[in-house]
């Protein structure tokens, strides 16, 4: 799995109801990244609709909205022992 940010738009995800959310991210931002999956032409939501949602609301007031913490599921190319920064074995 890697973790990154990407534009909001690249995201294909449910509109859902925003509730109290909207106001905690406006506050403290994305806590936790949006699980996803990668695409061909980007990005699949699996866990975080009502946080996109609230981005993309808030995005209309300030742009720093519009790029998503996600992690982002399928994607392996990072994994492996030289991953966690040794690659020696030292069980």
């Amino acid at each position: 799995m890697i973790n990154k940010k990407v534009p909001l738009d690249q995201i294909r995800y449910e509109t859902k109801e925003t509730g109290n959310l909207l106001l905690s991210i406006r506050e403290r931002g994305v806590a936790i990244p949006v699980q996803v999956d990668e695409e061909e032409n980007g990005y699949v939501c699996i866990d975080g609709h009502k946080r996109l949602s609230a981005c993309a609301l808030l995005a209309e007031e300030d742009s720093k909205f519009a790029m998503i913490p996600v992690m982002i599921r399928n994607n392996y190319t990072k994994a492996g022992s030289g991953f966690w920064g040794n690659t020696r074995n030292k069980h």
